[in-house]
């Protein structure tokens, strides 16, 4: 389960970020984790609960967004939605599909607080 290493890099980051930028605690911290980015977001939300306590990430509320795949097919020219990256075009049944959307592991917002 990579994701706890990924939960791992997210705290070290923002636990970085407070002490570079002087705030206290975050109280809002928005993830991205698309759908072909190899991650499960459940595994990355149980894994990042059990790291955060003692850190600024401690009570913040944790949202993880979820975009879908989408991908551009050479066969039809058409961009497609997909849930993985091993399936073939919906439109057509073509192969192979180039992903240009939801591969990104991201913090999107952090609010923090300076007490």
């Amino acid at each position: 389960m990579h994701e706890i290493g990924l939960a791992g890099d997210i705290v070290r980051m923002v636990q970085d970020a407070a002490a570079r930028d002087r705030f206290s605690r975050v109280a809002q911290l928005r993830l991205e984790a698309g759908a072909l980015a190899g991650v499960e977001p459940d595994a990355l939300r149980f894994a990042l609960d059990a790291l955060v306590p003692g850190t600024v990430l401690d009570g913040a509320e944790i949202t993880i967004d979820e975009p879908p795949g989408t991908a551009w097919c050479g066969q039809c020219a058409a961009t497609v939605e997909i849930g993985s990256r091993a399936e073939a075009c919906p439109d057509c049944g073509g192969y192979p599909l180039r992903p240009t959307g939801g591969t990104e592991l991201r913090v999107l917002d952090l609010v923090v607080v300076d007490d």
